[in-house]
């Protein structure tokens, strides 16, 4: 029998407890051997948990251990789940975790920890929920060259968006459905801000470059701005407006996009995530599924565990890149929109070719030819935009 540790017995900690003891023949099958839960640790003593008994609050009972060789970081935040990350690496014992902003963090000095003591540090769950994304790009596509990655990482921000689509529901009044339903938190800023998606894009960047950015210095645009009368525009012009997390052409940024209906990450709606790949050799490969909640996440956490208990030990060492591309240089098409009033001084001031689409009512709205961040930024300058969305391509 292995014996693990969870850390954590909140949403993920239970679901992932459940999960090893639902699926425990499954699980016995994939590993060669049966996988218990020796300890969960948590601040709260939890009487009524079907796993009281094997609560703990001292970490230090779970590192001294020797019959834990895993230990599952479900805790969140960057401390303490980076020192106890760290310090259970050290101890020789594998760590898979759901902790995004922990991975994007220290992920770097993390994996390297693990190469050095021969254990595993695996991350599936941290990107995606139970979309399994990060082990193909690891594995299964490690031999094409990715040119494109672009997800819609983050289920509350795309299900605002649907709301706005579908109901014609402001911003503000799909922002309080999504926490009513407890798909946002009462802050919901690292959602409707971006930051959570930029974490993600920063990870999944990171598993084909080997190279982990500061997430301070992604450019990280969120859906606040977004307007209903531009999500329908959008749609009559032949595009859905989807959050996207991208790396492409060296570039990794956060924004929302105008994606044409003829991609498929135009028609996730709701909570779901999508992640479209492109390799040189294998083209577009999509990923889709539910990016958040108990039992998805749960499964991704799990699939790690029996990676980490049936495979060679395998940590990709990342490095920390000091000096990450500038997005100035990036250039994409651009929805524009203007009063009617400016529509002449906006066409004047673009140095690209761009078509008239179908506007909110009072407004001049254009779809650009491919344009610079640099050059978008003299346009601004220049008129008075009510709009700026980019448009995937």
């Amino acid at each position: 029998m292995i014996q693990i540790a969870i850390l954590g017995h909140g949403v993920v900690g239970t679901g992932t407890a459940r999960m090893i003891e639902d699926n425990r023949e499954q699980i016995a099958r994939a590993v060669g051997d049966t996988v218990a839960v020796k300890y969960i640790l948590d601040i709260r003593d939890l009487p009524d948990s079907p796993w009281a008994d094997r609560i703990v609050h001292d970490y230090g009972v779970i590192l001294a251990d020797p019959e834990v060789a895993l230990v599952a970081e479900l805790i969140g935040g960057s401390e303490p789940a980076h020192t106890f990350a760290l310090e259970a690496l050290r101890r020789g014992k594998h760590v898979v975790t759901s902790n995004k902003e922990c991975v994007s963090k220290f992920g770097a000095e993390l994996s390297a920890e693990a190469a050095a003591h021969g254990v595993s540090y695996l991350f599936e769950a941290s990107c995606g929920g139970g979309i399994p994304v990060v082990h193909p790009l690891l594995q299964d596509l490690a031999a094409n060259r990715i040119t494109e990655i672009s997800g819609i990482l983050n289920g509350t921000t795309n299900y605002i968006l649907t709301k706005m689509f579908r109901e014609g529901a402001q911003f503000a009044d799909a922002l309080k459905e999504a926490q009513d339903r407890g798909y946002a938190e009462r802050n919901p800023s690292a959602d409707v801000d971006g930051h959570d998606a930029c974490r993600k894009i920063n990870i999944l960047s990171a598993c084909v470059t080997d190279e982990l950015w500061d997430d301070s210095r992604i450019y990280t645009e969120g859906i606040t701005a977004v307007r209903t009368v531009d999500v329908a525009a959008a749609d009559r012009a032949g595009y859905a407006v989807k959050l996207l997390g991208r790396m492409t052409e060296g570039y990794r940024f956060v924004a929302p996009h105008l994606v044409p209906y003829s991609c498929p990450l135009s028609h996730a709606d709701d909570v779901f995530n999508a992640v479209l790949v492109r390799g040189n050799y294998v083209g577009d490969v999509m990923f889709y599924g539910r990016g958040a909640g108990a039992e998805a996440t749960a499964s991704a956490v799990v699939a790690d565990v029996v990676a980490a208990l049936s495979l060679p030990a395998r940590s990709r060492v990342w490095t920390e890149e000091d000096s990450p591309k500038p997005l100035s240089s990036f250039s994409c098409p651009r929805y524009l929109t203007c009063d009617e009033a400016d529509g002449h001084a906006l066409l004047a001031a673009l140095p690209v070719s761009a078509r008239r689409v179908d506007a909110p009512e009072g407004e001049v709205a254009l779809i650009t030819d491919p344009l610079s961040e640099r050059d978008m930024e003299a346009v601004r300058a220049a008129v008075a935009l009510r709009s700026h969305l980019r448009v995937w391509a």
